[in-house]
């Protein structure tokens, strides 16, 4: 399934508009079936819920495509052929991602490298020995254009294959110092990024980065890091996405071997070479990642502060398993089914929010049981559960569970 040029502009201007983040994105295109109707409704549903919200202009982002094509980036969507498969299979993947340089490495199986910016010389040194024997095994190294570590398994996997994910946009290069090096990657690899072109990173960006680092990798390794190290959220991060997790132990007496001496401790695999990674990551290699729905999203905000300033609109649970490995062309844009049951919307809705309020109460329930025990389609369940939550009447908790709120 590819996106027109229409649609791409659509999504794009979807993803663009403020407090739409992934997890709204799914939300939205959920409740509405194609993002052109998401933003005509967008404006009506802030008013609903009380926030002001500036939708993305078409001019806008044609500025914006115009800026892509001077250098080169492209836009996949979300269950496009070019779209990673491991970032596909986690929850909050992007709904689009910028692409510059060779997409056929996105393909291929990765291997994430992290650690400090102020990284020691047999770090660097380590790092760089990782990257070159990863390469040769096959696996592309993937890492955040940070100094120190990142750079070194960037420069030392320039010729079997890097990928660079970018805080901000592919016009601000953060740190600048780095551009030479992006210049060289994206020739035989690639650099993506979520973030518009013209954004300047700022320090909720890197967490967002981080994530994308470990979802586009089959294991993370850890380096060098202090214990409060942004390498310790990609680590996290990787946990949370089912991910391998390798650290490289040190010394105790180094502030820098903390953080990976604790993962050690936590129960991460021990790097002490590239054998390690690959003898561990073999098994994945053939193995297709698990595919999240377009419509499933947890909450993915663990880092001490939200990643997204995000309507609080509801998770949507996995669509049905044959959905989850391509999404279902139905929901997509141009897609006719999801517009005939759009159509059909106003008559089951109140009936739907009925039987949907009258099978909730104070505990908790998973909306799939919601989905079995009403007897309606998963699409109807919900835009109920939007509707209610928007009227304020239920609540939201882990694991894709919801309750009704006392009057």
């Amino acid at each position: 399934m590819r996106l027109d040029d229409e649609q791409r502009l659509n999504w794009l201007r979807l993803i663009r508009s403020d407090n739409v983040g992934p997890r709204t994105f799914r939300a939205l295109i959920a409740r509405f079936g194609t993002a052109a109707a998401a933003l005509e409704s967008l404006p009506e549903l802030a008013r609903k819920s009380g926030r002001p919200v500036r939708v993305a202009s078409r001019e806008e982002v044609e500025r914006e495509l115009a800026a892509a094509r001077r250098f080169e980036v492209s836009f996949v969507a979300l269950g496009e052929p070019d779209y990673p498969a491991a970032l596909r299979a986690i929850d909050s993947a992007p709904p689009v991602i910028a692409v510059r340089g060779e997409t056929a490495v996105l393909a291929r199986p990765m291997v994430a490298i992290v650690g400090s910016r102020n990284a020691s010389a047999n770090g660097q040194t380590f790092a760089g020995r990782l990257a070159r024997g990863l390469g040769e095994a096959g696996f592309v190294v993937v890492s955040g254009l940070a100094r120190g570590i990142d750079a070194h398994a960037h420069a030392e996997s320039l010729v079997t294959g890097t990928v660079a994910v970018l805080a901000g946009g592919h016009d601000k290069v953060y740190p600048a110092e780095n551009e030479p090096l992006l210049q060289k990657i994206v020739g035989r690899g690639a650099a993506i990024c979520e973030m518009p072109m013209g954004w300047t990173a700022r320090g909720r960006d890197f967490p967002r980065r981080n994530r994308i680092v470990s979802g586009l990798a089959l294991g993370t390794v850890v380096v060098e890091a202090a214990r409060r190290s942004g390498s310790l959220i990609t680590a996290r991060f990787a946990m949370e996405q089912g991910r391998e997790v390798f650290a490289v132990p040190g010394s105790p007496l180094d502030p820098r071997a903390e953080g990976p001496n604790d993962l050690i401790r936590q129960g991460a695999s021990l790097c002490a070479g590239v054998d390690d990674v690959v003898t561990a990551l073999a098994p994945l290699v053939e193995r297709e990642p698990a595919q999240k729905s377009l419509f499933d999203a947890d909450d993915l905000n663990d880092t001490g502060e939200p990643l997204w300033d995000e309507f609080d609109w509801p998770e949507v649970a996995p669509a049905p398993v044959a959905a989850r490995a391509a999404y279902d062309p139905g929901l997509y844009d141009g897609g006719g089914r999801a517009d005939d049951e759009r159509g059909r919307f106003p008559a089951q809705m109140e009936e739907g929010a009925r039987i949907v309020a009258g099978l909730l109460g104070a505990s908790p329930v998973d909306v799939d049981e919601l989905v079995r025990g009403s007897g309606l389609s998963v699409r109807v369940v919900h835009t109920a559960l939007l509707d209610l939550e928007l009227a304020g009447r239920i609540a939201r908790h882990p694991g894709n569970r919801v309750s009704l709120l006392a009057s």
